[in-house]
């Protein structure tokens, strides 16, 4: 192979790293840049679901995974008054349900894939691309900082709101889809023994408050989630966000007053919309989105993290395929991997937003009944194929 040999990866969370990996192993020279000033740790529960715990496996890196992994053992919806209304365990269908069979912090699990890929792969934190320039014959990029690099090809593995995206394709606004409903997520400290169940409690209003496990005893995630149409605020004013959250479940029983009172400390505070990326096309030219960038099915499907692992081992393996030959590598990689995409996305209009954020007590009631006789009903195996159904890829062997 000599073409195409240097790519520039933008983003360090799942979907870059994991694309370094396979770009290394099929003898590319990948670069990685990461606006955050340092590797970020931290963030919310993801899951590794079906063929996604494959590429892993081939990773060589499942071990890893599983030893940080918080072995969650299902779900609760709790009352006003902390009292169980109904529960799912983890294994109720097959792994693939609410809960994974396999849960880990999004920041545990892009410190697997960074300690597998820091020793051979150059990481450039606390910098941006800002500009990219693609004359035909390569990408000149420059960077936030006024510095300049010439790449091969450019990936965008930065995420629903990503830079590289619009550098590459347009604004934002004319591939994201607001779902109806806004999510935020901190870490809370939690001194209870919190027997790694998540416990949610769903108020009237389509909201939801939860409190979910984290792999240290010390420590749980609160998460939080709204209906509403789009909302006009500033992304970076994070007070205005926790305001915004507060106002929303002002009012509200079982421990959300001790959460919102802990949200104003938290280090790690996180709110955004809950989307969807699409887009008819994931290349132009020299430059490719991976993950979230390309195609963000939204947190209501447990699939983002699928995605964007499955995502990074098939572009690496079709570019490695097509020699280097950036053409008939995008084009094979939004071919294998289309499909896959748009069941995933699809999955986010399975019931998800009722399930979570109810409006009624009629609602609440039917939820409750059916998590209580699932264990008991004859269809509890058509459920699981069809959750199935939505992370179905057939995976290629791509020799390094």
């Amino acid at each position: 192979m000599t073409t195409n040999r240097s790519i520039l990866i933008s983003g360090a969370s799942i979907a870059g790293p994991a694309l370094a990996f396979w770009l290394r192993r099929h003898g590319f020279d990948p670069v990685v840049v990461e606006r955050a000033p340092a590797f970020r740790d931290g963030g919310h529960a993801i899951d590794l679901r079906g063929v996604s715990r494959e590429v892993v496996a081939r990773m060589g890196l499942m071990a890893e995974v599983r030893g940080a992994s918080i072995g969650t053992r299902g779900m609760s919806f709790v009352d006003a008054g902390g009292r169980r209304r109904a529960s799912m365990s983890a294994d109720m269908l097959g792994g693939e349900g609410p809960v994974a069979e396999v849960e880990i912090l999004r920041g545990d699990l892009a410190r697997v894939l960074y300690d597998a890929t820091r020793g051979d792969t150059e990481y450039v934190f606390g910098d941006s691309v800002a500009a990219l320039a693609d004359d035909g014959g390569g990408v000149e990029v420059t960077f936030e900082s006024g510095s300049r690099r010439r790449f091969d090809l450019v990936a965008g593995a930065d995420g629903i709101h990503s830079t590289t995206r619009a550098l590459a394709f347009g604004a934002e606004e004319r591939f994201s889809r607001h779902l109806g409903s806004y999510t935020s997520f901190f870490t809370i400290p939690y001194p209870e023994r919190h027997e790694r169940w998540d416990r949610y409690h769903t108020p009237l209003g389509g909201r939801v408050a939860a409190i979910r496990p984290t792999a240290r005893p010390e420590e749980a995630k609160a998460l939080f989630g709204f209906r509403s149409p789009p909302l006009n605020y500033d992304r970076r004013d994070v007070d205005q966000q926790k305001k915004i959250l507060a106002d929303r479940f002002a009012g509200v029983g079982w421990e959300v007053p001790r959460l919102l009172d802990a949200m104003w400390d938290a280090p790690d505070f996180y709110f955004d919309t809950v989307g969807q990326i699409r887009m008819e096309r994931w290349s132009s030219g020299r430059t490719v989105l991976l993950g979230d960038a390309a195609c963000c099915p939204s947190a209501l499907t447990g699939l983002g993290t699928s995605l964007a692992l499955v995502g990074a081992y098939v572009l690496a393996g079709e570019l490695a395929a097509a020699d280097g030959d950036h053409r008939a590598g995008f084009t094979a990689y939004e071919r294998e991997m289309r499909q896959y995409a748009t069941s995933a996305q699809a999955r986010a209009g399975d019931g998800s937003t009722s399930f979570l954020f109810p409006t009624s007590n009629a609602h609440i009631w039917l939820r409750n009944t059916m998590m209580r006789t699932i264990p008991y009903m004859p269809w509890k195996k058509i459920v699981a194929r069809r959750l199935q159904q939505a992370d179905a890829i057939t995976l290629k062997d791509y020799p390094s």
